[in-house]
């Protein structure tokens, strides 16, 4: 009964937990980002007041900085962007009429026709329209989240020791403990984001050659989002090769470019997964597969794009919690990627196999 009682708990927790979570999106989202940001700022900041520059200044220039940096990219990639919102309608009509050409090749080789031809019509009739409203809102909320961050962060750095003397009062018995936690967490926060920040600049300078190398005028904008959707691991790549290899097979004339696009794009997944990011962010994040995939399915359900980014070092922080736990250990085996065979496994398997084959015969 007092186990059951356990189990009763757990789920209450687990479940007030998911829905706190979901609930306070507005307010948690900008609010971890800003922990995140906090930790990559971290080091310049630090170096900077070692040089006997004021906390508020250091963290102030440390921000400044790598915000020029940002809306530096941001600002070239709008342009680009800008351009490629220009030829729309002329991309629109080269996909009208590369389907009306297939369809029409389709029909003469299976012999009937798949659209009548009254009932053409034009491809961007089918786009759903969109609430200007809706739209402001959304806008305005980004701006919002978007402003708060830095904000975030630089209070997060400005009041460090103020959290860490917090942390110390908290857990008066467990002093060591909790710090060493926290010091390993962070550590685990500012590996994987200076990782993943190397990965992304190498994944797009490897798609821009090869943009740049097939012509691509927007080569810039799509290296770009390929090594941005990069982040999110297996879905991210999906969605953003499939916007690549749409837009070369509209401005292209034969089909050999765009399944040239998919290689190559799925080639640098590939190197990106079993070379650059082993030895570019270690194995700091020992999370695996499977937890990642439910990590970036409850992240988006949760938080939108930003949980599928954040939920997998936040994975990874949580497993170094569960093995700090006596009782939990198993649960942060289960989210590692560590997989001994043991001979309680072997002998497991060989029953399975034994009473398998003795039901088969």
């Amino acid at each position: 009964m007092n186990r059951l009682q356990h189990t009763a708990n757990f789920l209450i927790v687990l479940v007030l937990g998911a829905i706190i979570l979901k609930e306070g999106a507005f307010i948690l989202v900008p609010l971890v980002w800003g922990i995140f940001f906090a930790f990559a700022l971290y080091p310049i900041s630090s170096w900077l007041e070692r040089k006997r520059i004021p906390r508020g200044l250091a963290i102030f220039f440390s921000i400044l900085m790598v915000s020029m940096i940002a809306f530096g990219i941001l600002y070239l990639l709008l342009n680009q962007m800008v351009g490629l919102i220009k030829e729309i309608p002329e991309i629109g009509g080269n996909l009208e009429g590369k389907l009306s050409r297939y369809l029409d090749e389709l029909s003469l080789l299976v012999g009937r026709d798949f659209i009548d031809p009254d009932q053409k019509a034009d491809v961007f009739s089918i786009l759903p329209s969109t609430n200007l409203n809706e739209t402001l809102f959304a806008t305005g909320k980004s701006l919002t989240l978007a402003g708060i961050i830095p904000l975030y962060s630089f209070l997060l750095l400005y009041y460090k020791d103020f959290f860490i003397e917090f942390l110390v009062r908290f857990s008066s018995k467990n002093k060591e403990f909790v710090l060493n936690w926290a010091a390993e967490s962070g550590g685990i926060i500012q590996s994987y984001l200076a990782g993943m920040i190397r990965v992304t600049g190498i994944v797009a300078v490897l798609a821009g050659i090869f943009f740049y190398t097939m012509g691509i005028k927007y080569f810039i904008l799509f290296a770009s989002f390929i090594a941005i959707m990069n982040l999110i691991p297996y879905v991210g790549v999906f969605i953003s090769s499939l916007f690549a290899v749409l837009y070369v097979f509209l401005t292209t004339d034969s089909l050999i470019y765009p399944f040239l696009t998919f290689a190559v794009l799925w080639g640098i997944q590939l190197f990106e997964n079993n070379i650059i990011t082993p030895l570019v962010v270690g194995s700091k994040v020992k999370v695996n597969a499977l937890a990642v995939i439910l990590a970036i399915l409850l992240g988006g359900w949760m938080w939108g794009i930003s949980g599928m980014v954040l939920f997998i070092p936040l994975t990874g922080v949580l497993k170094i919690t569960l093995e700090r736990s006596a009782g939990l250990k198993p649960f942060a085996y289960l989210l590692g990627d560590q997989v001994p065979v043991s001979e309680e496994s072997e002998n497991f398997w060989k029953l399975v196999r034994r009473k398998y084959f003795q039901k088969e015969n």
